[in-house]
């Protein structure tokens, strides 16, 4: 690695796994014929969405507070929503106060989820960049530890044990995966799945997603520079992100086969594809793996595929 710290590893994903509060594991692993049917490919969908915060992010910030020495400074971060709701409740399961950052244009609803979980949320910013931006400079001002998504170790070795939940189900059904298809934000996720994949079943093909209106982590992986753009104006909050994580691209560089990008109308078509086939709400960013397949899953026809719908925190409208 070119950072400070080593790459995320599948013996600490492992680690991971046997320390994590359970109220996030064990996640279920499902397939409905309908959908293989239309998606041509069968598709095993991990459902993070029931969970106290209704998203994967729990295991990573669980997983990096138990790892992170005990002091009296709050812990500082930026988030669209749900990194910052697991932050807030491993920081209360724990007596650590959090202090969190987000966009004024956040989704209310994810603002009000981190308050309620215990969270100080500070709404600085047209965007989440501008947010994690003025919670880097709160946290060096005020000399607390700044948690950053995407970029540290145990973040992603917690979203790393979605996939060893996935493969040894799999496993003892005796199915073999094809490729796996994650959406891309920050890199967490990404990059902590492809850790345990590239470990633990070489054969499976590691497949990012991003939203083409916010292509900067594509666009990174493909250069092998870090790319910025001007905006990130994605109905997909998750992973609406203007400028690459270094160490998070350093990771994929070793852990990620391809990366897709999936057009607006892609990602709505795949959040009602999930209500119809699943029966579940998932949000924007939280399906755009599924999004991937049905823009540019033609590759994989007839393939065994999983994805994971890794949040269910959608922007309430008024009637």
């Amino acid at each position: 690695m070119t950072h400070e710290q080593p790459a995320p590893s599948a013996d600490g994903i492992l680690a991971a796994s046997r320390a994590i509060d359970p109220v996030f594991t064990g996640s279920p692993l499902i397939e409905q014929q309908t959908a293989n049917t239309e998606l041509g490919l069968r598709l095993f969908a991990k459902v993070e969405t029931l969970n106290p915060i209704r998203s994967f992010k729990g295991r990573g910030t669980d997983w990096w507070m138990q790892n992170e020495a005990p002091g009296d400074h709050p812990v500082v971060s930026a988030s669209a929503g749900n990194f910052g709701q697991g932050l807030a409740y491993a920081g209360h399961a724990r007596g650590r106060k959090v202090v969190i950052f987000s966009a004024t244009t956040a989704n209310p609803g994810k603002v009000e989820a981190m308050r309620r979980l215990g969270a100080e949320v500070r709404l600085e910013g047209d965007d989440f960049d501008a947010a994690k931006a003025a919670a880097r400079a709160y946290a060096e001002i005020n000399g607390c530890p700044f948690v950053e998504d995407g970029a540290l170790r145990t973040i992603a070795e917690g979203a790393g044990t979605i996939a060893l939940e996935i493969t040894e189900q799999l496993s003892r059904e005796g199915v073999s995966l094809d490729a796996i298809v994650v959406p891309l934000g920050n890199g967490a996720l990404l990059t902590g799945i492809g850790t345990w994949i590239r470990a633990k079943a070489p054969g499976c093909k590691v497949i990012g997603v991003v939203a083409s209106n916010a292509p900067a982590m594509k666009h990174s992986w493909e250069t092998g520079q870090l790319v910025s753009t001007e905006t990130a104006d994605t109905a997909a909050d998750g992973i609406a992100v203007r400028e690459c994580v270094p160490y998070a691209l350093d990771c994929m560089n070793s852990t990620v086969d391809e990366v897709w990008e999936v057009s607006e109308e892609a990602i709505r078509r795949a959040r009602d594809f999930s209500l119809t086939h699943y029966g579940l709400v998932v949000e924007e960013a939280g399906v755009a793996g599924l999004a991937g397949l049905i823009e540019s899953g033609g590759s994989l026809k007839g393939k065994t595929v999983a994805t994971i719908f890794c949040g269910g925190n959608v922007r309430v409208t008024a009637p």
